[in-house]
């Protein structure tokens, strides 16, 4: 399965001032996946560490972590040589060992010319920990991402489709009906598969959403693992019923987190150490909302403000215990829901494509479901589930701000007019 990550991975290969890479992300997003790909395809040989499945690999680190000590012990585990620029050396669920992420920083000072990848699940919890020494400033590091909506068509061959629809973007010019109709049966596929790559492989092959289901549910249960086993004995409750309840927030018509949700009479102090824990795993991201429509956005925002979003679609609908056949055919009884579910799935694609998501609210109503910084323009995006798509706020904020233009997305096809842009959902990852 093609994966964006491969073009990061082939400049960070061939960059001169290239450090050992800590590539992140949640559970089951392909990061072992990617890597190991990555270095069949460009190196003569992988050099594979696990300290997950192999703890004594721990020992190996506890005395000396310079790589003129490691490289040859590493060799010899490996059960092959490790030859500088290449091979490739893989540190793999890193989290588990500190003293293996500490190492980083030797390689970076005395020996650049191994090339070096480490991954791990719950890499930004673990850093968080107060004991934890971080090799800062010696390492590059990235977020791998569930699969967006590109990969998953590329995944089902819709190969002519993807550059079909890119071309619709770049021109503003509406795709053929049968086309934009065919696109949208694969977004509302994708709202029900999501993109872990195991679950997009099964769907690619199977059709068969009962299976894809038993995988969501078993990484959920593995999220659930994690929350009691890489967490405070005091905070695993609370985190729980964050994560439960993120559903119920995406269901209100205003999607604005609210601690009253969670449990009555729910206060900040009680609850942010598990929202931030959430996060810092990969699981969910947080959106702030920005008072001014100012760069740099980030000094705008209103940290007691803010949306909670799930990094995948799927374990969204899996999550809520949705029937796909209810989403593949939007079911009225969806209704509440569809709003919160569309603007989860537009965060997802435009996290995956690096912005950094914030939305805007005025003092009577009018709201921005996202405002993003794009070839250096501050854009409002609206997002509409359906092809209902009057644009009252989206107005109150043009006449406000007077920006460029404007994005609306929902279930219309392409086009251009009084300074908005109007996308369908499916092609939210052009953006």
């Amino acid at each position: 399965m093609y994966r964006k990550i491969m073009g990061f991975l082939e400049n960070w290969k061939e960059n001169e001032y290239r450090k050992p890479l800590i590539l992140q992300g949640a559970r089951q997003v392909g990061k072992t996946y990617s890597i190991l790909e990555f270095g069949r395809t460009h190196y003569e040989n992988v050099a594979y560490f696990n300290f997950e499945t192999n703890p004594k690999l721990n020992e190996t680190f506890e005395e000396n972590i310079t790589p003129e000590y490691l490289i040859p012990i590493l060799s010899r585990i490996a059960g092959q040589t490790i030859v500088k620029e290449k091979t490739l050396i893989v540190f793999d669920e890193v989290q588990l060992c500190e003293r293996a992420l500490t190492s980083l920083k030797y390689f970076c000072e005395n020996a650049p010319d191994y090339h070096v990848i480490v991954a791990g699940s719950l890499l930004g919890v673990a850093v968080n920990r107060a004991k934890f020494s971080f090799p800062v400033g010696k390492v590059d590091m990235k977020t791998l991402y569930p699969m967006d909506m590109e990969e998953f068509m590329l995944a089902l061959g819709e190969n002519d489709l993807v550059e079909q629809i890119k071309e619709s973007f770049r021109t503003d010019t509406p795709m053929p009906s049968a086309l934009h109709e065919a696109a949208m049966q694969l977004y509302r596929q994708y709202l029900v598969v999501g993109g872990m790559p195991e679950c997009v492989v099964q769907f690619a092959e199977t059709k068969d959403y009962i299976l894809i289901r038993h995988t969501q549910d078993t990484i959920l249960a593995s999220y659930l693992n994690d929350m009691s086993k890489y967490n405070n004995l005091n905070e695993i409750k609370k985190t729980r019923l964050v994560y439960d309840n993120i559903t119920v927030q995406l269901s209100k018509k205003n999607t604005r987190f609210q601690y009253k949700l969670i449990k009555k009479g729910g206060r900040a102090s009680e609850f942010e150490n598990a929202i931030e824990w959430l996060c810092l795993s990969g699981i969910v991201s947080q959106i702030y909302k920005v008072e001014q429509i100012k760069k740099p956005l980030e000094n705008y925002r209103d940290i007691n403000a803010f949306k909670v979003y799930v990094s995948d679609l799927g374990l969204l609908c899996a999550k809520k215990d949705l029937a796909a056949n209810d989403v593949l055919y939007a079911a009225e009884e969806l209704n509440d829901f569809k709003g919160g579910m569309a603007e989860n799935y537009v965060n997802v694609q435009l996290t995956v494509n690096g912005y950094q998501t914030y939305y805007w609210e005025s003092e009577r109503e009018a709201e921005i479901d996202f405002v993003i910084q794009r070839n250096g323009r501050l854009i409002p995006i609206e997002v509409k589930a359906a092809d209902n798509t009057r644009a009252k706020s989206l107005n109150v904020y043009i006449e406000r701000f007077r920006p460029d233009y404007a994005i609306k997305l929902s279930a219309k096809n392409f086009s251009f007019e009084d300074g908005k842009k109007t996308v369908p959902l499916y092609a939210a990852f052009c953006i």
